[in-house]
């Protein structure tokens, strides 16, 4: 029970948004959810790998980000897996994003969902969608990396 209420575990990690984006800024958001796809988030079945976020008449929303129906339930309780989702932030978070993403040309990616003190919490990031020579220099500099590391192990 200690656990709960200090750290947060983290449900589910989008890890190909940092190979296919620059992440400039991470924002905290809540996110509006059913009690099946509180459940489901807290066994694990959670997935953002396809998942973005949108900003549609001031309101942010989570779009395309999987969460697998809750097993130990009725079908007619559950909810929809792909389904629209809210995001919960601040009015002053939301405008500044709105200038970013539309001024800069940014996407809003979501980075991970965890549990923070029995919440639901997803970490989105605002993102400048990486070219391939980049994506090959985060490649190479990965793999000089494990090179120094095996090195240094040797030795």
């Amino acid at each position: 029970m200690s656990d709960k209420n200090e750290g947060y575990k983290v449900v589910s990690d989008n890890r190909q948004a940092r190979y296919l984006y620059e992440i400039l800024e991470t924002y905290e958001a809540g996110i509006e959810l059913t009690g099946t796809e509180v459940k489901s988030i807290r066994a694990g079945k959670a997935n953002l790998q396809d998942g973005y976020a949108l900003i549609r008449d001031g309101e942010v929303w989570l779009i395309n980000a999987h969460i697998s129906p809750y097993t130990s339930s009725g079908q007619y309780f559950n909810h929809e897996p792909r389904r629209t989702r809210k995001l919960l932030l601040h009015r002053e978070q939301i405008r500044k994003l709105i200038g970013k993403v539309e001024q800069q040309g940014l996407t809003l990616v979501p980075l991970k969902m965890y549990l923070k003190r029995g919440w639901v919490k997803v970490s989105i990031a605002l993102g400048k969608g990486k070219k391939v020579h980049d994506k090959r220099e985060d490649i190479k500099r990965r793999q000089d990396q494990r090179e120094m590391q095996r090195a240094m192990k040797n030795y």
